[in-house]
């Protein structure tokens, strides 16, 4: 006697999957390309650019970018822009700076009171957005405006000029330079602090991502904000806490704005939200949201890092720096668009 046995075709995700098709669905693939071809086209055509301490500038000039990229990236994942990510970033430095010295409290109390001032900015940019459904160009380009006339009036205001007073001999300062901006000596090159926070928001920001539900969360909400809110995706939850990390990147990179040189000019970080936009398309970010992760970020920052320093150690005319920048950002968009159709003609 024999049966009849029904064969059902298995479930495409419990297919076997190549290391090919895995690695062509990484969404950092293109901008590791483009970076490898940047550090072998600086490497023979810069004399010094494969020394210790070019490296290590080279590293420097990238987390100053990084440190904001790899927040950013998320808040793209998730659907969504901040304009005021630039001038936040001086707005924490003026926060600290002016309230420990106004108050002649400790360092570290203008540098808490910062932190928390600046991520209510974080949240006010998620709050809006959430509430009124505006864009987000919209939102964020109303708080770049508003941050950036306060920042020149309140330092006016308070300090007499565009700049606020020397904190460099008020206590609590030596160890708050030793956080955010010192100086580590690793195998005898010396290698900035803000390096080790870079590395460390993206490993962060990477577990999330790929090991939390709230990463689970950030890729709905940028895929499809209907649908998500549909399955009980915390939406408006979500974003706001996707400000509040870019906040909490420009807090960071603030105080080792202000740390490094112990005064901070009012007028700073005007247009460096693009160069965090441009780091985090460039690490394969799509501007739909749904797409990318940290580690692309990460590339994004480094090949930035590589490409300004890299025209010094050339001797190149620094003025044409961003038209090599624009160019890098239409290649890598170009690059990360191919990609992905290879990997979907492989799915």
């Amino acid at each position: 006697m024999s049966t009849v046995t029904d064969h059902k075709p298995l479930d495409e995700r419990l297919l076997p999957t190549s290391p090919l098709r895995k690695l062509l669905a990484r969404p950092e693939l293109g901008s590791v390309v483009g970076a490898l071809a940047v550090f072998l086209f600086f490497a023979f055509v810069a004399d010094g650019f494969l020394r210790a301490t070019s490296l290590s500038t080279v590293l420097y000039a990238s987390s100053t970018i990084g440190i904001m990229a790899v927040p950013v990236a998320l808040l793209m994942i998730g659907g969504e822009f901040d304009l005021s990510a630039g001038v936040m970033v001086t707005s924490s430095a003026l926060i600290s700076s002016m309230f420990s010295y106004q108050m002649t409290a400790n360092t570290w109390v203008g540098v808490g009171v910062s932190l928390l001032v600046t991520l209510a900015i974080g949240a006010f940019n998620g709050f809006m957005l959430t509430r009124t459904r505006l864009p987000s160009f919209i939102i964020t380009l109303g708080t770049f405006l508003m941050l950036t006339g306060m920042n020149l009036g309140f330092t006016k205001l308070i300090d007499g000029t565009v700049s606020t007073k020397t904190i460099g001999d008020m206590e609590g300062f030596s160890s708050a330079r030793a956080v955010f901006a010192s100086t580590l000596g690793i195998g005898g090159v010396d290698v900035k602090v803000t390096i080790l926070w870079w590395l460390g928001l993206v490993a962060l920001a990477s577990w999330i991502l790929l090991r939390t539900r709230t990463g689970n969360w950030i890729f709905a909400v940028g895929g499809n904000e209907d649908a998500a809110r549909a399955v009980g995706v915390p939406v408006a939850r979500t974003k706001i806490g996707l400000y509040m990390g870019v906040a909490f990147g420009a807090w960071i990179s603030g105080q080792h704005l202000l740390f490094s040189f112990d005064a901070v000019q009012s007028g700073e970080g005007v247009g460096n939200e693009l160069i965090y936009i441009i780091a985090a398309v460039i690490g394969g970010c799509l501007i739909t949201g749904g797409y990318g992760s940290a580690v692309g970020s990460a590339v994004g920052a480094l090949l930035f890092g590589m490409t300004s320093k890299g025209i010094v150690y050339a001797e190149w005319n620094p003025d044409w720096f961003k038209f090599f920048l624009g160019a890098m950002l239409l290649l890598a968009t170009l690059l990360n668009a191919w990609v992905r159709k290879r990997a979907e003609a492989t799915a």
